[in-house]
């Protein structure tokens, strides 16, 4: 019996398999990096584990592997650009070359832009933004040098499309990631590096858990239309996807996952 066009090539099941596959992710010692590391771990790929914090990376390649999967943790600043380069020799003495990177290693800040130190914008853009395109340019350098392809996710923000008061060096940051992604996806691509971005909203992780539990912070569930904060695990799909053959003919895109919250912004 001859199958329909939609019964061809499709197996649903081990469309998201990652089997083979070398992931780094950055700021992997908590919240939504160890989420993230975890999920690719459980999909198939072996992952490397970077942040600052050896303590908290040892606790997550330990889940890892108790899991069943594989994990690597290497401790690094990723605003150290040798730093950076060790880190993706251990990956490849280890595992082999990289071929997907999460840049997901941020930090955040609040107070009024006329009181904003240079010191502290600096330090925002520095992790934010300038990070995010140096270890873009050396995973790619990589990939290309080994004749492979990959997939890069770059986790933006809702505070990238649209403007709040009092983190103004943050929304800038997260701005350029956004532009940033659309530029690297525009070079790489034809050489078979997809570039994308991931664009979440208020999403409870250990850092805000408090401050959303809050009366004050709940009252932010008032500007979402799902009605809710978003859950770690609500941003692993969107990940799964621009990681994998699922989502082998995106790139460019930035998949905003905020409830809605940023469409009712725009109104």
């Amino acid at each position: 019996m001859r199958r329909r066009y939609w019964e061809k090539d499709i197996a649903v099941p081990n469309i998201f398999d990652l089997h083979g596959a070398v992931a780094l992710v950055t700021g992997a010692s908590s919240g939504l990096g160890a989420r993230f590391a975890e999920v690719l771990a459980e999909n198939g790929a072996a992952v490397v584990l970077v942040a600052r914090r050896a303590e908290r990376l040892a606790a997550v390649k330990a889940r890892i592997e108790q899991a069943g999967g594989h994990a690597l943790a290497v401790e690094a600043d990723v605003r150290e650009r040798a730093a950076m380069r060790q880190a993706f020799d251990a990956a490849e003495a280890a595992l082999g070359t990289v071929t997907i990177l999460v840049n997901n290693a941020g930090v955040a800040h609040s107070g009024r832009a006329v009181e904003l130190a240079e010191e502290e914008w600096r330090r925002i853009l520095s992790t934010n933004l300038d990070a995010v395109f140096y270890w873009s340019q050396e995973a790619a350098r990589r990939m290309l040098a080994a004749g492979k392809g990959g997939a890069i996710v770059n986790i933006a923000s809702v505070l990238g499309l649209n403007v709040d008061k009092g983190v103004i060096a943050y929304a800038t940051a997260k701005a350029g990631v956004i532009q940033l992604t659309k530029a690297l996806a525009l070079e790489l691509g034809f050489k078979g590096v997809r570039v994308n971005a991931i664009a979440p909203g208020w999403i409870v992780t250990e850092l805000n858990r408090d401050y959303l539990n809050s009366e004050r912070g709940k009252a932010l569930t008032r500007e979402i239309p799902l009605g809710r904060f978003g859950q770690e695990r609500d941003l692993d799909g969107p990940l799964l996807l621009l990681v994998s053959d699922a989502g082998r003919f995106i790139n460019g895109a930035t998949i905003v996952a905020d409830g809605g919250q940023s469409v009712a912004l725009r109104g």
